[in-house]
């Protein structure tokens, strides 16, 4: 090589040399930028998971404060973030707390309204309320962002049972399976809809253990159906010993659903009395309930009136029963009820005697389909007028309690006791069992 051409080499190299340090400094920050993103992300991507895994944790431990708590401040440092106000609204949703989660999921919707899963958290919002109409509209629109989701055809046909479409809601159920063969609910929700219980077989006994005498026992049996939505039957019969004497009872009633007026009972009694029970019996009964909107403070309120007539072969009982029931969330329940009860005895004027009592209801533990309930109760004044021994001559008060198992849908067991204490220092102790199945 001569010393020209060596000359041209060595200028080309110094050349690229200064083209390649001017590449280094500009592509330098884009690199520095690059690998904060990457650990911005992968920040992030760490930091998700975190706060997950702690929600779900307090979740299912339904310490529903707590996975709040976690929430909160992730929410104020990412405002902007819909997944964590999708996760706040599950969670209010989750703790009863219906109109803030009603409300969660209308603003997120409002800013990205192309989520099916948002519209399918509004719509078991709704269903929790009662507002199946507007649980229906909600799934119809997520069902419209994605068609072939077996678990949104599945919430659906729930929506539409619950609004007495049996049809529809089957032929929900077999596209959810369609989609997704493997799916217990939508399983489960067609054999619901085979094989809906509409009677219900209940026996059991009761025994009183008596401070002053000996025991007096009793034991039972009926038969409850739910022949159409609008019509309904009960019958049974009762078995008594009482202080050495034998009695039996008969008894049916029938029940109509109306829409707007409520349930209206009407039904009567007659047996071998034997001067232990009355001769004969007749009553009926008005139930109203109303469903509340939004669910957070109540889920509803129901009332009852009844009047029953109980005619023994002295004496002739009209008792006017009234009782207000509360409905909560959790399926906590209070009642309170009143009853005036007018007694005319032969050869004695007639007199009117009132007496209360309140309830409470709650639950105790939930596996699946078993469920285990409890109550307690508190009485002053009450006597049970389908007893001569208990009419017209004492006052009491009255302290018990109950459990209900639940193992399934149809089969239950209820066990009831309570302690009554009575004038002239006499007591009651009151035990009774009874078996429920459905069928």
């Amino acid at each position: 090589m001569d010393a020209q051409s060596a000359y041209v080499v060595a200028m080309q190299i110094t050349h690229l040399r200064q083209v390649i340090g001017r590449l280094r400094a500009r592509l330098l920050p884009l690199s520095l930028l690059a690998m904060t993103l990457t650990a911005v992300h992968a920040a992030a991507q760490e930091a998700q998971p975190a706060w997950q895994a702690q929600v779900r944790k307090y979740s299912e431990a339904n310490d529903w404060p707590s996975a709040l708590r976690v929430l909160e401040p992730e929410i104020a440092r990412y405002p902007a973030d819909l997944d964590l106000k999708a996760w706040r609204a599950r969670v209010l949703a989750w703790s009863g707390n219906f109109t803030l989660a009603q409300q969660e999921y209308l603003g997120i919707l409002k800013v990205s309204p192309q989520d099916p899963d948002n519209w399918a958290g509004l719509a078991s919002v709704y269903a929790r309320q009662g507002r199946n109409s507007d649980a229906l509209a909600a799934l119809d629109r997520a069902m419209q962002l994605d068609p072939k989701r077996a678990d949104l055809h599945a919430a659906r046909a729930r929506a539409l049972h619950a609004l007495g479409d049996r049809g529809q809601a089957q032929s929900e159920f077999r596209k959810a399976l369609s989609l997704d063969p493997t799916s217990s609910e939508a399983r489960a929700g067609l054999h619901s809809l085979r094989g809906e219980p509409k009677h219900e077989l209940r026996f059991g006994g009761e025994a009183d253990l008596l401070s002053y005498t000996s025991a007096n026992e009793g034991q039972w049996a009926s038969v409850a159906s739910r022949w159409t939505p609008m019509w309904a039957t009960k019958h049974g019969s009762s078995l008594y010993q009482r202080g050495g004497l034998q009695a039996a009872k008969w008894i049916g009633s029938v029940t109509g659903h109306l829409p707007r007026f409520g349930a209206i009972t009407a039904g009567g009694a007659a047996g071998h009395d034997n001067t232990v029970i009355p001769r004969s019996e007749a009553f009926f009964d008005l139930d109203h309930g109303w469903a509340a909107r939004d669910g957070n403070l109540f889920r509803g309120l129901e009332l009852e009136y009844g009047q029953h007539w109980y005619w023994y072969q002295a004496a002739r009982i009209l008792s006017l029963h009234g009782a207000a029931i509360i409905y909560f969330p959790r399926e906590w329940s209070f009642s309170m009820a009143a009853t005036g009860a007018r007694s005319a005895f032969s050869g004695v004027g007639v007199e009117w005697r009132p007496s209360g009592t309140a309830r409470l209801g709650f639950p105790l533990h939930s596996s699946g389909a078993a469920q285990l309930s409890g109550n307690v109760f508190f009485a002053v004044g009450t006597e049970n007028f389908a007893r001569s021994e208990q009419i017209g001559t004492f006052a009491s008060q009255t302290y018990g309690g109950g459990l209900r198992l639940q193992f399934s849908s149809r089969q239950d067991i209820t066990f009831v006791s309570s302690y009554q204490r009575r004038t002239e220092g006499r007591t009651d102790t009151s035990l009774g069992l009874s078996y429920g199945i459905r069928f």
